[in-house]
């Protein structure tokens, strides 16, 4: 980035700096969703919920199968690093 660039772009920089941390937290709420241990965790909870009477039987049907759809496919990433546009990269 030029000096010139860098200082037009300078007021900006908060908003980027916010929606950098935004892009984090998501990212981080994502991998703890998807981490296997919080799912089969939730599960558990849903089984004692549904034992309890706590829930109904289409209730439990539905949120098992989010959460089994959950375990079943990997996190998906959204980092730049990842990202197969070419435009997006930057060359050191």
């Amino acid at each position: 980035m030029g000096i010139v660039s860098g200082l037009l772009l300078l007021p900006l920089a908060p908003v980027r700096g916010t929606a950098w941390i935004a892009d984090h937290l998501l990212q981080e709420a994502r991998r703890q969703a998807h981490d296997p241990r919080a799912v089969q965790a939730r599960l558990a909870a849903l089984n004692r919920a549904l034992d309890e009477g706590a829930v109904d039987e289409a209730a439990f049907e539905r949120e098992e199968e989010r959460l089994l759809t959950l375990l079943e496919r990997p996190a998906r990433t959204t980092s730049p690093t990842t990202t197969t546009n070419p435009a997006r990269r930057r060359h050191l």
